[in-house]
């Protein structure tokens, strides 16, 4: 959500859209530079995302609330390398349990927007 946030292009208008553009551009993004991506989202998967072929692309859906932060914290924690692992997130708690759990990176949201529009 910190990457769907990062740019004020009218989401909030209709997050279901955005879930699925985001997605859309990280399995392009990942079709390009060969890196496995995992996102995960709080809530619940929008209808226009089933049947979409996002290629490996992992998408993961975790509930309410902050969910979210604690797949993507378990995820991390259960990864064989977990040093390899690159978290995108602006939220510094989250962050902070990433790097615990072993990641070896933390990227910030605007960060990796200008990394995703940058992309072919």
């Amino acid at each position: 959500m910190n990457v769907i946030g990062s740019r004020p292009d009218g989401w909030w208008r209709d997050l279901d859209a955005a879930v699925v553009r985001l997605a859309r551009e990280l399995a392009a993004w990942q079709a390009a530079g060969g890196d496995d991506v995992t996102v995960v989202f709080d809530g619940r998967p929008p209808p226009a995302l089933a049947g979409l072929d996002l290629g490996p692309l992992v998408v993961a859906f975790a509930g309410r609330g902050r969910a979210a932060d604690d797949e993507i914290v378990r995820r991390v924690g259960i990864d064989p390398d977990p040093g390899s692992v690159r978290v995108v997130t602006s939220d510094r708690p989250l962050a902070e349990r990433v790097r615990a759990a072993g990641a070896g990176e933390v990227v910030g949201a605007g960060r990796f927007r200008r990394l995703l529009d940058a992309a072919p």
